[in-house]
């Protein structure tokens, strides 16, 4: 791949033209011009480094289901985390969370930490796994064409891991550890819903000061508060069989008991408050002339809340015990398959303050506390702490999930990585209370 010049940057006079003072002297000081210019002249330094471990990340296929590319490009996140001082694990899935939909075997996660001198606790999140099917990459290689770096995966989310890799560099270059511990954490599932790392990423970040999660910035670079959260109810029928034309008295009609749960459900949406439910799958019958014995339909539910969920699970319960065949058997599960991340005060203020970083090299900070689109795994780290959680920390990009557009933007890689080293120095320090 051939060497790329680092993106041009709408940066203030002042701070382009510093760069002057040794990384050891600017740690305790406060975000001065000489910081400012230290940091975001490592930062372009750092952008054909991630671009190369990018396209290496790129270059190992690793879709949810393919426990084999999980494993590798696990050794592959650990080993470069290793490299640059970290206490490294490649973890195993031992609590998993069974979705009607989750595989035999669940990919591993990768697990770090970097000890420092302070006291903050800061978590770095992504994700390792893809959508796509093994053997895809040998048409869709990595490649870089003009202002942008084209891959599978590359938006969703192998730009994550590459821009914690190259962010926790950085730190090093600097000879930053004012933090008391950086963790950092990529699974292996969340494009799966994370059934195998979801109590994991709530464990490891339920005494965090904040959690940075590093999805997409989508194509504007926007930072994220809150994210819908994604549930699915299944419902199954159970009724008895018999010849539809000679005694059909002598069955149950399971299609009919069906049709009336999923017409007396139809109107548990709310959708002033954010939370949605609508029937989207069914099946039900084998044979013409038989009386269907049993029928399923499976719903899409939304929330922006997660006592939402809870409520809608209990509305759902109570209306299979009205049913329209009393002989039929009627059964719901109800899956919280990623619960909603909402915004808090400590989000905000973190938020707020990644405004006034960006301002420092030129460039607006959108900050978006509603819910648009799926879930990510930021949900999970939210569940049990106060402290701030901020998603949307990466690289701006499109074409997730598609199979021949999915890229990111060149000239976003030295802004990121300027606010997520930025962020995580000030915060250590104490600049953001």
């Amino acid at each position: 791949m051939p060497r790329l010049h680092s993106a041009p940057l709408l940066v203030a006079p002042l701070i382009a033209s510093l760069w002057l003072a040794s990384a050891a002297t600017i740690v305790h000081a406060e975000p001065s011009a000489n910081v400012m210019a230290d940091v975001h002249a490592l930062a372009q330094k750092e952008q054909q480094p991630l671009l190369d471990t990018l396209r290496d990340l790129v270059s190992i296929e690793s879709g949810s289901k393919d426990v084999e590319g999980l494993n590798q490009i696990a050794e592959r996140v650990a080993g470069q985390l290793k490299q640059i001082g970290g206490t490294v694990e490649i973890l195993q899935p031992t609590d998993i969370y069974r979705l009607d939909d989750t595989p035999e075997k669940i990919g591993p996660a990768v697990h770090a930490t970097f000890k420092g001198t302070g006291s903050k606790k800061i978590m770095l999140i992504a994700h390792m796994d893809t959508v796509y099917l093994k053997g895809m990459l040998k048409d869709q290689p990595f490649r870089v064409d003009g202002d942008k770096a084209y891959g599978l995966g590359i938006a969703d989310d192998k730009q994550g891991v590459a821009l914690i890799l190259h962010t926790v560099a950085l730190l090093q270059k600097l000879n930053f550890s004012d933090y008391g511990t950086l963790t950092v954490l990529t699974n292996g599932d969340e494009e799966i819903s994370s059934p195998g790392w979801r109590s994991t990423i709530t464990k490891f970040a339920s005494d965090q000061d904040v959690v940075f999660s590093f999805e997409g910035g989508g194509t504007d670079g926007t930072l994220r508060l809150a994210t819908s959260g994604i549930g699915s109810a299944y419902l199954t029928v159970i009724g008895k069989s018999s010849h539809a034309g000679a005694r059909p008295e002598g069955g149950i009609n399971a299609l009919y008991e069906l049709s009336h749960q999923v017409l007396q459900m139809k109107d548990l949406s709310r959708p002033e408050q954010g939370l949605k439910l609508n029937w989207t799958v069914s099946k039900a019958g084998t044979n013409r002339n038989v009386i269907p014995a049993e029928a399923t339909a499976q719903a899409d539910a939304r929330a922006l809340k997660v006592a939402d969920f809870d409520e809608l699970e209990k509305a759902l319960q109570d209306k299979i015990k009205n049913r329209l065949l009393p002989d039929s058997k009627v059964a719901l599960k109800f899956e919280v398959r990623r619960p909603p991340l909402e915004a808090n005060d400590a989000s905000r203020r973190v938020a707020a303050y990644g405004k006034t970083i960006y301002g420092e090299i030129g460039l607006p900070l959108k900050v978006d506390e509603k819910a648009t689109g799926g879930g990510t795994d930021a949900a999970f780290a939210a569940l049990k702490t106060n402290g701030a959680v901020v998603e949307g920390m990466g690289l701006s990009g499109f074409g997730a999930h598609s199979n021949d557009a999915e890229y990111v933007k060149l000239d976003t890689i030295v802004p990121r990585l300027y606010l997520a080293t930025r962020m995580i120095m000030d915060l250590s320090n104490g600049k953001l209370k």
